[in-house]
């Protein structure tokens, strides 16, 4: 009987060794061979739509753009002085006041994440069909643009263009009307061409231009 009993308290003991044994299996991990090492990804600025190549004409009116991107006088509270532009970036609208209550509201194209910014510049130079000349830092991004493009169609700064400041950043035309209220740009402010030639033949140099991001 003792035997039996030992016989019996050793299997019951190799039984719950096996059952502890796997137990511990699962929760000590295999090894694993190691894995190569992968560098970071590139970061590169994220964009609401592919911009359009240069050379590219794709039009020049705002007909098919939604309405809320279409040039329109809408209601708009100011103190500032009547002819001041206020580009609101997180909207996509450009407002050039009327009056107190009234703001001429143009749809726009902005800078893409990591080139909006916001200040206060004037236009100090006009220029129609203006030749475009890419500056040093846009090339360094993107090598494969052109160092000079004359103007006419298919010029990226479209029909007109109006320079802020002392700065690379401009409101100027496009021949994309699609790019109109999306995130694409260096940091400049694009508008359909016949929305820039009317913006352009009802501001002087010296407008004031308030850039603000919300």
């Amino acid at each position: 009987m003792a035997a039996l009993m030992t016989a019996g308290k050793m299997a019951n003991l190799h039984s719950l060794g096996g059952w502890v044994g796997a137990a511990l299996l699962c929760l000590v991990p295999a090894h694993l061979p190691a894995q190569p090492v992968q560098p970071p990804p590139v970061f590169q600025y994220p964009v609401t739509a592919p911009d359009v190549d240069p050379g590219v004409d794709h039009g020049n009116s705002g007909a098919n753009l939604p309405e809320e991107f279409q040039k329109q006088m809408v209601f708009y509270r100011s103190q500032l002085p009547v002819g001041t532009i206020i580009i609101d970036t997180e909207e996509r609208h450009l407002y050039l006041i009327k009056d107190e209550t009234h703001a001429l509201r143009y749809g726009i194209g902005v800078g893409r994440d990591g080139f909006t910014w916001q200040g206060l510049l004037q236009i100090t130079r006009k220029a129609e069909w203006p030749d475009w000349h890419p500056p040093a830092e846009m090339i360094e991004r993107q090598p494969y643009l052109p160092r000079f493009m004359a103007g006419g169609p298919g010029n990226p700064l479209g029909a007109r263009a109006m320079y802020l400041g002392n700065t690379v950043y401009r409101i100027h035309g496009t021949n994309a009307p699609e790019t109109i209220g999306q995130a694409v740009s260096s940091g400049c402010f694009r508008l359909v061409n016949d929305d820039v030639m009317d913006l352009f033949d009802r501001v002087p140099v010296g407008t004031h231009v308030i850039v603000r991001q919300n």
